[in-house]
């Protein structure tokens, strides 16, 4: 009787730690620090740490619909421009991934908002929902650039993995001043990705309980994973958007780009950079990533007759692989 009764006991605590593990490891892993993203960022060349503590900016603070005080750094550097880029980093990272294309918007005359998402950098928050409660936040955050720089400004949005869910999560319910979106590495489902990625660490009794996480996390989280497709928000939205992505990206898989740039309707462009994995497209080659990003969004304002850069600026190599991604898309 007593080997029975340990037996079960046994089991129910190798069963309640499978399942605390995947709920941890999908919606509460650990968030970087500072100082391991500026590593990263200087390692690969992009950013430095010493450029960022150059910049005039200032910290801004805002409150989520459930409560929640919410941080970002606005940099105004083009104080005349009614241009906005609204900069949202990816899982576990914070504002300070962001810091990688602040030059790139910001000589292009945008002011820049570099969000923390709930629950990353020095937002608060206890559960990461992927787009399912952020999207408000990106909401709430559009409201505030629009009262500090006047409803007739022009917003954009910048999205790295989580990030780029969110942002394509919020397309469907977007102000009419977002003009475009660049979703970098994107999930297009959320089920889908997560059940991906219990199979590509092998971590086959986790996947086998997935029921039961999911129910810890609707009964912690307040949702379902089911609730959360930037596939079925593309379909309805009619923002301009370009989706980039690695081709060895094996965290969130190339295809789910793919198949989020042949669902979105309307303007759309899809870039594809090579031997990058995942959220390191930038990393691998700014100067493709550059200069496909301000292309795409020139061609998106062409009607204001405003150059965001010199044609100069774009080197021969690039321009010859940007003409054969066009052929590519038609």
């Amino acid at each position: 009787m007593y080997q029975i009764a340990f037996l079960l006991l046994s089991v129910y605590f190798l069963i309640e730690g499978i399942v605390s593990f995947g709920f941890r490891q999908m919606i509460r892993m650990k968030v970087r620090s500072e100082d391991y993203l500026f590593s990263l960022l200087e390692k690969a060349g992009v950013y430095h740490r010493s450029d960022f503590k150059k910049l005039q900016k200032e910290d801004v603070w805002i409150r989520s619909r459930d409560g929640l005080k919410l941080h970002a750094v606005m940099i105004e550097a083009n104080p005349s421009s009614k241009r906005w880029m609204i900069i949202v980093h990816g899982y576990t990272a914070s504002h300070f991934i962001s810091t990688q294309y602040i030059q790139m918007f910001q000589e292009s005359g945008f002011n820049l908002l570099l969000v923390d998402q709930r629950r990353h950098g020095k937002s608060e928050g206890v559960y990461t929902t992927f787009g399912y409660k952020e999207k408000y936040d990106i909401e709430a955050w559009v409201e505030y650039v629009n009262q500090r720089a006047g409803e007739n400004c022009i917003i954009g949005l910048h999205g790295q993995s989580f990030g780029g869910g969110t942002v394509l999560e919020y397309s469907a319910m977007a102000a009419s001043n977002i003009r475009f979106i660049i979703a970098d590495c994107p999930y297009s489902d959320l089920t889908e990705l997560m059940k991906y990625q219990l199979r590509r660490v092998r971590l086959y009794p986790v996947s086998c309980f997935y029921y039961l996480v999911s129910r810890r996390v609707m009964k912690k989280a307040g949702f379902r994973f089911e609730q959360v497709s930037p596939t079925k928000a593309v379909q309805i939205s009619d923002i301009p958007t370009l989706f980039i992505h690695g081709t060895e990206d094996r965290f969130v898989p190339t295809k789910m780009s793919e198949d989020l740039y042949r669902v979105k309707k309307g303007v759309k462009r899809l870039l594809l950079i090579e031997g990058a994995v995942h959220a390191n497209a930038y990393m691998v080659n700014p100067q493709l990533y550059r200069t496909q990003v301000l292309e795409f969004i020139d061609e998106v304002l062409e009607h204001e007759h405003i150059q965001l850069y010199p044609a100069s600026s774009i080197p021969a190599s690039s321009a010859s692989v940007e003409q054969q991604l066009r052929t590519q898309w038609g």
